[in-house]
Formats: C-alpha cells, sequence, structure tokens
C-alpha cells in the first residue's frame, strides 16, 4: 500500500514538473515575441493631396412658417396650402419628387406669461398660440434655374430660404485623384527622409487615412417676408468650385 502511495506521489510530482516547465517555456516565448514586436524600429511620414472638381449639385433648404392662435387645424391647413403650392412650384421647374425632402415638421406652442408684481402669485403660463414650422430640402440639378427657384419658393408661400450650398454628386473620382497624390508624396517624403538618415526602408506596415470636402455657400434669407408686393430681383448665385482633400499617414518599417 506504501510502495502504491509513494508511486502515486511520484507520478504526480513528476506531472506537475512538465505542466511547470510548459508554462515558463509558454511564458519565454510570449515574453520574447512582445520583446521582438516592440523593439522593431518604425517611423510614420504624413503627405496629403487635393483635387479640385466643378459642383454639380445646388442643394438649399426653405420653410413656411406659420403663426397662429389655438385652433390648431386653421394653422395646419394654412401652412400646408402654402406649403404644397411651393412644392407644386417646384415640380413644374421638372425638380424630381426625389430631390425635394421634408426635413423638419414642428408645431410649437407660444405662451403667455404673467408680469411679476410685489404680494402677487403668477399663474401657470398661458398657451395664446401656436408657430408651425415646415421645412423641405431640395437639390437643383439644372444651375440655370437656381435664381428663379429661389425666388419662385417666396412668391409661392415660403418665408425663409437659406443653407445654400453647392457640391460634387459623386466625389469617387476626386478623391482617387486626391489619394493617388498623397500616397506618391508621403513616398517620396519617406525615401527623402531615410537617405538624410542613412537607412533602408523596410516593409510598409500601415497606411491610415484622412479626407475632407470644402462646399462653398451661399445664404438667402426671406424669414422677414422679403418679396411680398413689388416682384423682387432673383438673387445672383455662383457654384464656384469644390476642393477635395486627402491626407494619409504611412508606417514603415527601419532596415
Amino acid at each position: 500500500m506504501d510502495n502504491k502511495i509513494k508511486n502515486g506521489l511520484g507520478v504526480a510530482i513528476i506531472v506537475s514538473i512538465i505542466v511547470v516547465a510548459l508554462s515558463v517555456a509558454f511564458y519565454v516565448n510570449s515574453f520574447s515575441d512582445s520583446i521582438r514586436y516592440s523593439s522593431q524600429r518604425d517611423f510614420s511620414v504624413s503627405a496629403s493631396g487635393k483635387s479640385v472638381g466643378i459642383p454639380d449639385i445646388a442643394e438649399f433648404t426653405f420653410s413656411v412658417i406659420t403663426q397662429g392662435g389655438k385652433d390648431v387645424g386653421a394653422i395646419q391647413k394654412e401652412n400646408s396650402e402654402k406649403m404644397n403650392k411651393a412644392i407644386a412650384f417646384l415640380k413644374v421647374q421638372k425638380i424630381d419628387s426625389k430631390d425635394i425632402k421634408t426635413q423638419n415638421y414642428s408645431l410649437d406652442p407660444r405662451y403667455q406669461y404673467c408680469s411679476y408684481a410685489a404680494g402677487k402669485t403668477c399663474p401657470p403660463p398661458e398657451i395664446v398660440g401656436y408657430n408651425l414650422t415646415q421645412t423641405v430640402d431640395v437639390k437643383i440639378r439644372d444651375f440655370s434655374k437656381i435664381s428663379d427657384i429661389l425666388s419662385g419658393v417666396v412668391t409661392s408661400g415660403a418665408n425663409s430660404v437659406s443653407q445654400l450650398s453647392f457640391k460634387v454628386d459623386d466625389s469617387t473620382a476626386l478623391e482617387s485623384q486626391a489619394r493617388t497624390e498623397a500616397i506618391q508624396k508621403a513616398i517620396q517624403k519617406a525615401e527623402a527622409i531615410a537617405k538624410a538618415g542613412g537607412f533602408r526602408l523596410g516593409r510598409l506596415l500601415s497606411i491610415d487615412e484622412g479626407s475632407s470636402g470644402y462646399a462653398p455657400a451661399y445664404k438667402y434669407d426671406n424669414a422677414m417676408g422679403l418679396g411680398g408686393g413689388a416682384e423682387s430681383a432673383p438673387p445672383v448665385v455662383e457654384p464656384g468650385s469644390q476642393d477635395v482633400s486627402v491626407s494619409v499617414t504611412l508606417r514603415y518599417e527601419i532596415k
């Protein structure tokens, strides 16, 4: 019986030693890999490229703002009639339905507050009426109609027009050109740094990219009721150009 116990203890000790040895070996290998990775020498270079395109879409928003009393139905009816007339005008101007999108519809109460006087307690604010604002976003693809459309939506019932901007509908090609320029500049920069530093470029370890586009904007605001009565002159707008920029960061291994 004693021999069996001794043999069992001997086997357990041997197994424990093997497990410890394997654990140590695994730890050593992992530590070695981490040291090898952390000691890897590398450096990064950044550069940016730019391409210029001509915008092919104009985009703006217009609103119908209606102020009334407590009869919400009457306010909604007045607002809808004006908005429907403005949208009908857009469709007469051949603006596709997919380029007309309701952006906001909000009905907000107006409150009347009492004037505070010493010794008096003010009652809760009272709703005296409502303001209804309906806003629509519009895209114009025929630039020859921009001025007439901006003026036309006002005469059709809109009392606020703003946020006119120009952009390239599909900027993929412009981004590709800017990216190519940015990468070429970064490679040339890395080669120049390596030559000046007396080392050779190793593997390209990573590429990080960022992009941005600039759309010139023009604001035409008629919120104060301009354009009523006498016919107003259409605004003159210029689309200009759009810059698309792409920046890249290349990280190289140092040999």
